[in-house]
């Protein structure tokens, strides 16, 4: 089919049967956005800051913690100015350029999951080994495949979604520019996109998820046989779990309510592809935050010397002014 009447211009219309009410999701939706901002922001200062906390799994988490800071960044100011002022276009060139920024950061959030069970992993089960195994150019055989892969499949289903013709209509039932909601606007067949798309579901996250699993199963076995010489150890891995549940439920959810056919409502769909990025990025900087305890005590060391210095210089205002 030629592409002459391809539309190039799309109106993100997500949560349209919401109606005069669709301006008000500016309230919880930029309260969640300055939250992510603000949580993520504080622990990477926090984890960059401190010397004590420079040792690779707290690396990993500032990880985790700039991918949730830069993943609302990519597709939340536009949605927010959306709603405030109803500005719903864009052109297909900033359609695919948000898609593949967006589809490119999140790939990370279950890489980087591997990456921390990896090191969990080292710690436990080969503790006089792990400074070794975790040193840069040893531990870069286990960055750059997983990098290489998300690379290729996100450039892959983002360069094939751009060859479609859009002739049908314009309108993208959603809040942004998410890989399925593009594709089902084609006039053409797009067995090739939703084969690519379920492939890069299977080999980015249900791999990471099988690899993530196996790695905590053979840690958790390690413990078992070891005693409770290890069980403190497992804390951490415990939080890692929580993270990761939340962030990979969440994230199959929303990709497979585009690709089985069901009755869900389209505010519902739209919905869970928004959480999918957002409510992880909320969530894990407070998980992180509450439940490693190194980090909580500089977190609240930092939270205190902020307030002790406000409360310093409210006084001095209030003698000298």
């Amino acid at each position: 089919m030629e592409n002459v009447s391809s539309h190039k211009h799309f109106i993100l219309d997500g949560f349209n049967e919401l109606g005069a009410l669709r301006p008000f999701l500016f309230i919880p939706f930029f309260s969640m956005f300055v939250l992510s901002l603000s949580a993520n922001s504080l622990l990477l200062y926090v984890v960059i800051s401190e010397r004590s906390l420079h040792s690779s799994m707290y690396i990993l988490i500032a990880g985790m913690a700039f991918v949730d800071l830069s993943l609302p960044l990519v597709f939340v100011p536009n949605m927010l100015l959306s709603f405030l002022f109803d500005w719903r276009g864009i052109s297909l060139t900033g359609c695919l350029v948000q898609m593949q920024f967006f589809h490119f950061v999140g790939t990370f959030q279950s890489t980087l999951l591997v990456w921390m069970a990896l090191d969990r992993y080292f710690a436990i089960c080969t503790p006089l080994y792990y400074h070794e195994h975790m040193s840069l150019p040893r531990f870069l055989k286990f960055i750059i495949p997983p990098v290489v892969r998300n690379v290729i499949m996100i450039t892959l289903i983002v360069s094939l979604a751009g060859k479609l013709s859009f002739c049908a209509s314009n309108v993208i039932n959603h809040c942004f520019c998410e890989h399925m909601a593009l594709v089902e606007l084609a006039c053409g067949s797009t067995s090739i996109n939703n084969l690519v798309g379920l492939l890069s579901l299977c080999l980015i996250i249900v791999v990471d998820f099988i690899f993530i699993a196996a790695s905590y199963v053979v840690i958790f076995s390690s413990v078992l046989r070891s005693g409770t010489s290890s069980i403190k150890a497992l804390h951490t891995c415990i939080t890692h779990i929580v993270v990761m549940s939340v962030t990979l439920i969440v994230a199959l959810i929303a990709f497979l309510s585009y690709r089985i056919r069901n009755n869900l409502p389209a505010a519902v769909r739209v919905f869970f592809s928004t959480m999918y990025p957002l409510f992880p990025s909320c969530f894990n900087p407070i998980i992180y935050g509450i439940r490693t305890t190194e980090i909580r005590q500089h977190i609240l060391k930092t939270l205190t010397g902020c307030c002790f210095v406000k409360t310093v210089s409210r006084a001095f205002k209030q003698q000298f002014i």
